[in-house]
């Protein structure tokens, strides 16, 4: 990495958890992502869901095509775990180079409903993934009316997670989107077979985003905004050099229309900003020095990918966020819209 008081050069980021979508959206948020990360692993979570390798491979045909012409950006693709996958999928995917298999439990999220309801179900494709050193990557989250959806986390963690990594110690994970200090804690003290991602959302902001002058739709992701406790305890997570933490934006594109309503859908739309988000939230604890760690070489280092080795600008440029896309007769509406951000991609 090389710094001045106002420009930063790193090694071109990757982004270790996305949503493109599908169709029209797919073909209009593409470009932001591909502007900034060299690779982006890409959720299964369509409508119908990625569950085979065919179907991964033809969605990759599809991302491609939506790319412009001169684009080294490279999708990595994944498999949306069901109860009812065949095993030979497994095998087929190591094949095809599919790196990881993401799991879901049902009703946890966006087009969750086809998830795992019981991961024990599911023992002899969790063994084979082990064995093939296929990566599971894992939405935290228990589905329990009972659990309040602030500790749905912790929970999760308590008396999902524990079980099992015991029952398969060597199996490859990454525990997404953490949003606690009991996840940070708990990702720290485990082993080599664990790590995870961190958004930036969820760095730079706490619960009360959700709620400031009225209710905030924008703000709205799964897992939820906590409080500033947690927030600052992500913040250290990311910032300390730590290679268990690295870059997962988890944007989450949804129309206008979707999330200003009576049931508006989970998801903060960052692809647009996202590395000026990321640097601004390690410029807030004086660790710009230790985002290129962070954004370009963990998640790599721990995928078994080679690190990139372009590189990329960001300058340190106010600049203000549009206050929507157009996205054919809708409208797509970023973080932080109307409002300013203080880093640029150059």
């Amino acid at each position: 990495m090389s710094n001045t008081q106002n420009t930063m050069i790193m090694a071109q980021p990757d982004d270790w958890h996305l949503h493109l979508r599908d169709g029209n959206l797919l073909n209009n948020v593409l470009s932001f992502t591909a502007k900034q990360f060299a690779r982006a692993v890409i959720m299964p979570n369509l409508s119908p869901p990625i569950t085979k390798v065919d179907l991964a491979l033809a969605y990759r045909d599809r991302i491609i095509q939506a790319l412009a012409p001169l684009s080294s950006f490279n999708p990595l693709m994944t498999l949306y775990l069901t109860e009812d996958m065949p095993l030979s999928e497994v095998h087929k995917a190591k094949e095809m180079g599919i790196l990881a298999f993401k799991m879901y439990p049902a009703g946890a999220t966006t087009n969750s409903h086809s998830g795992i309801k019981d991961w024990r179900k599911i023992r002899k494709i969790l063994e084979s993934m082990q064995k093939n050193g296929i990566l599971l990557l894992i939405h935290g989250e228990v589905v329990d009316e009972k659990v309040d959806v602030f500790s749905r986390e912790e929970v999760f963690i308590e008396t999902q997670l524990g079980p099992l990594r015991h029952e398969f110690p060597e199996l490859k994970m990454v525990l997404e989107h953490i949003t606690t200090e009991q996840a940070v804690e708990y990702v720290k003290t485990e082993g080599e077979y664990l790590a995870a991602t961190i958004t930036a959302h969820h760095l730079l902001y706490n619960r009360n985003a959700l709620f400031k002058g009225g209710l905030q739709p924008h703000y709205y992701c799964l897992p939820i905004l906590k409080g500033e406790t947690h927030r600052q305890a992500l913040l250290q997570a990311a910032t300390s050099g730590n290679p268990k933490f690295f870059l997962g934006t988890d944007s989450a594109p949804h129309t206008q229309n979707r999330k200003e309503c009576a049931f508006g859908c989970a998801g903060c739309f960052t692809a647009y900003h996202a590395l000026a988000l990321y640097a601004e939230a390690f410029e807030s604890m004086d660790a710009l020095k230790q985002l290129e760690g962070f954004a370009s070489f963990f998640g790599a280092d721990y995928y078994g990918l080679p690190r990139n080795t372009q590189t990329i600008m960001l300058r340190k440029v106010a600049h203000k966020v549009p206050e929507y896309i157009e996205v054919e007769n809708e409208r797509l509406i970023p973080l932080r819209a109307n409002e300013w951000v203080h880093w640029q991609v150059v």
